[in-house]
């Protein structure tokens, strides 16, 4: 079974690279060299320079002189990305969602480090040995058109109406977090893979196709080319600030309660990193409390630390999207471990 339920408090594109990598993987020069590189999954960066990662990373630079070198795409892209360049490592920070962050662990891209604020992060969103932590939770979610589809479906059943025929889409499953997550929640959803593939196979007469970044989806909802797509809170509330017709909504199965999981941005200092200090450093900046109390009023998110509780207009709104949402835990041991089977499942059922 993927997914087990457990009560949980309830309380998201384009390659971006500031600068060219040149460092050399652990030389001294480059541990000189007043620069930071992060490899990130896609969505803390606002597509207008107003994300949370706009902010904090300007603070950090003006703080400490340290230049940030940011490079964006799908969580299984920048995970796949620095595995290639174990050899001769460019990223100093990795940022990715689970089932990715867990993955980067278990392939040995990450080394242990407990960033100065991660004693008050919750122990199910770090890992056991200190290789990564969670520095801005979120949810896992659907994004609907909110002008030619008023009411958002209810029910995942709803989405195989034919007047969803290529007008949905969803992000690709082992290559993009959220298309993973889409994965996670129909296996809960459903009580198993078998029923689940069933279901998304049935699906798949709908569905546009793949899509390697679910940032890229939102644009095309808010327009009016999609009437549904997947995504998560936190990325989706900050874009609807530029894109308005963004509705948020949660499936559920048939008549039952909508359901979602966490789905947060976690964070770890990359193994023989070229600039390890300025990693750490990075790290300490982005859970620390300033940063934190602005995960939700500039970022649209949730913070890590559970010490910090804002009251924000963001944070109101956000805590209402979720009420009524039930919200389970996923098995990221048993994810992690069979990511490959179920990703192997989801391509045979698709034909993808």
């Amino acid at each position: 079974m993927l997914t087990h339920i457990r009560p949980v408090a309830a309380l998201a594109g384009a390659l971006v690279l500031a600068a060219s990598l040149t460092a050399c993987g652990g030389s001294s020069a480059a541990s000189d060299e007043k620069v930071v590189t992060v490899y990130s999954a896609d969505g803390l960066k606002g597509e207008a320079g107003d994300g949370w990662y706009d902010k904090v990373f300007a603070d950090f630079e003006k703080q400490t002189g340290i230049k940030v070198e940011y490079v964006e795409g799908g969580s299984g892209e920048m995970v796949q990305r620095a595995l290639r360049e174990k050899s001769n490592t460019q990223a100093d920070v990795l940022v990715t969602l689970p089932p990715f962050i867990q993955q980067a662990g278990s392939k040995g891209l990450l080394q242990a480090y407990a960033p100065q604020g991660s004693d008050r992060v919750d122990g199910a969103d770090k890992a056991p040995d200190g290789t990564w932590t969670s520095i801005v939770n979120n949810y896992f979610g659907f994004i609907h058109n909110k002008k030619e589809l008023p009411t958002a479906p209810k029910s995942w059943e709803e989405l195989l109406d034919a007047r969803y025929k290529d007008r949905l889409q969803y992000s690709t499953p082992g290559v993009a977090g959220d298309g993973t997550a889409v994965l996670i929640k129909a296996v809960h959803d459903f009580g198993g893979r078998e029923p689940a593939m069933e279901y998304l196979k049935n699906l798949q007469a709908n569905n546009v196709g793949p899509s390697s970044s679910t940032s890229k989806l939102a644009p095309k909802v808010d327009k009016g080319e999609l009437l549904v797509a997947n995504g998560d809170v936190q990325m989706n509330f900050a874009q609807s600030k530029s894109m308005p017709n963004l509705g948020i909504w949660f499936p559920a199965k048939g008549d039952g309660k909508p359901t979602t999981f966490a789905l947060p941005y976690a964070a770890g200092l990359v193994n023989k990193a070229p600039h390890a200090e300025n990693g750490r450093k990075l790290l300490d900046f982005l859970l620390s409390e300033g940063a934190q109390r602005e995960v939700s009023a500039v970022g649209g998110g949730f913070p890590a630390r559970k010490d910090v509780k804002p009251t924000d207009a963001n944070a109101l709104a956000l805590g209402k999207l979720l009420e009524g949402v039930e919200v389970f835990e996923p098995d990221w041991a048993d994810i992690d471990e069979n990511l490959t089977a179920y990703v192997d499942a989801w391509k045979s059922a698709t034909g993808s």
